[in-house]
């Protein structure tokens, strides 16, 4: 499959894609390494193991033990002492799940191993297989993506030199993302308590532009809200397809269309 290569809005000439894009569309190994990679991510959590065990709370059952429960007509809960009054004691229930401040009867546990591993040749090939995807326009589409006329293309890579935000934006919006751009500029306060902890709002997935090196684009693109700037050779399934859905609107430099044939990455 030939890719045509854009300069904004003028064609320059067209190459041929490496067989990384001709990996046929598998969503449930892309899905597969998605969830590798969040759940290796994932940093564990628990209960410290003393909470709600940090008080004695403890009644005898026997007949003639007087500091026992014995024929008060009360149920068999761990209880502390609060008081006493010769043989008359003041309890209250302690250490049971179902007490005020007690254990919990089955918190999360800090051990619990979270990580999930992954073949380097599976996940070589989801990777290859999220990026022959991208190269779908109706797979891009039913993302919700709005892709411009033309789409998929490569781009020249004198991208990758840009240093300010809005010589980016200008550049977008001459190969024809202007409907991605206004697509990802909205967001969505999140429900539940999440907006209290630091993530207040949802922000759409949009461009993913993808450079053959280090460059100054990386640092000029991230203040554009939704859009991703990676390296070739650092790409991955959860980038190529968020939420493991694969199809993510991409853009690939000639240069980095270089690199990846010649250094045969994720074969």
């Amino acid at each position: 499959m030939k890719l045509p290569i854009m300069d904004g809005n003028v064609k320059k000439g067209q190459m041929e894609l490496p067989p990384q894009f001709s990996e046929p569309v598998n969503p449930g190994i892309i899905k597969r390494a998605v969830m590798a990679l969040q759940a290796n991510r994932r940093q564990p959590y628990g209960a410290s193991p003393e909470a709600g065990k940090r008080q004695s709370a403890k009644i005898s059952r026997r007949r003639r033990n007087y500091k026992g429960s014995y024929g008060i007509g009360i149920s068999r809960v761990p209880r502390k002492t609060m008081s006493r009054r010769g043989r008359r004691f003041i309890w209250a229930g302690a250490f049971a799940p179902g007490t005020v401040g007690g254990r919990r009867a089955h918190p999360p546990k800090a051990e619990k191993i979270w990580a999930k591993k992954i073949n380097k040749k599976e996940n070589r090939k989801a990777i290859r297989s999220a990026m022959a995807a991208t190269l779908d326009v109706q797979v891009v589409a039913g993302r919700g993506h709005r892709a411009p006329e033309g789409y998929p293309f490569a781009i020249t890579s004198s991208i990758e030199s840009l240093k300010k935000t809005r010589e980016v934006i200008s550049a977008l919006l001459s190969m024809g993302f202007a409907g991605e751009l206004e697509r990802t500029r909205e967001r969505k306060i999140r429900s539940g308590k999440g907006k209290k902890r630091g993530r207040k709002y949802i922000i759409k997935k949009g461009l993913l532009l993808v450079v053959s090196k280090k460059c100054d684009l990386a640092k000029s693109a991230r203040n554009i809200r939704g859009i991703d700037v990676v390296e070739v050779d650092k790409v991955n399934a959860e980038l190529l397809a968020p939420g493991a859905a694969p199809g993510r609107i991409a853009v690939f430099t000639e240069l980095a269309i270089e690199r990846l044939e010649k250094e045969k990455l994720f074969m």
